[in-house]
């Protein structure tokens, strides 16, 4: 079964359902939401490269008293200070973008912290970037190597990744686009 198209950007959305639970008015578990997130944006300058958040935190430990969808407000690259964040990102063949894109608007496309994720260009790959999180990396359809500064690795679906601050790409090198669900978790940065 194919998954329903995002309106107006003919990227294929990531997740058929967002299911939130909850409480209701006598304390009883309940399913508060079942939906495609609404909380979906492209990179600038590639239309295929797509980013779904699907749940945010904003503090450790987490307020599940509260109320609304957490995903509010503009989709940036790290989570709020303190939080998390729970997204899929969607990444188009490298042979899409690579060497066609502006990585500098793409990144601020992802507000302040995206812009301040890039890194110096590197031979490794147009996209390498930093932030100050650990992240959970799942890759969910296709590859995609994992690219850091002194290594990469090949990862299929059901590997995992932890990435702990470093310098890193997501290099697709295949003719499909691949699927990461990502949990980033806010963290002190490194220096280096």
């Amino acid at each position: 079964m194919s998954k329903p198209e995002r309106e107006g950007h003919g990227v294929a959305h990531p997740a058929d359902s967002r299911i939130i639970t909850g409480h209701d008015a006598q304390g009883r578990s309940t399913i508060v939401s079942d939906g495609q997130s609404p909380h979906t944006m492209t990179m600038a300058d590639c239309d295929t490269f797509g980013v779904t958040d699907l749940w945010k935190t904003y503090s450790a430990p987490a307020d599940n008293s509260e109320e609304g969808d957490a995903c509010r407000g503009p989709i940036t690259l790290a989570p709020p200070p303190h939080g998390s964040v729970f997204r899929i990102v969607e990444f188009p063949p490298d042979e899409d973008y690579i060497g066609k894109w502006n990585r500098e608007q793409a990144f601020a496309s992802m507000g302040e912290s995206g812009a301040q994720s890039v890194t110096e260009p590197s031979d490794r790959h147009e996209a390498m970037h930093r932030t100050a999180t650990t992240d959970y990396a799942i890759v969910l359809e296709v590859e995609i190597w994992a690219v850091l500064d002194g290594a990469e690795t090949l990862m299929r679906p059901g590997d995992v990744l932890v990435q702990r601050g470093t310098n890193h790409a997501w290099s697709n090198r295949s003719k499909g686009r691949c699927l990461i669900a990502f949990v980033l978790i806010d963290a002190e940065p490194i220096s280096t």
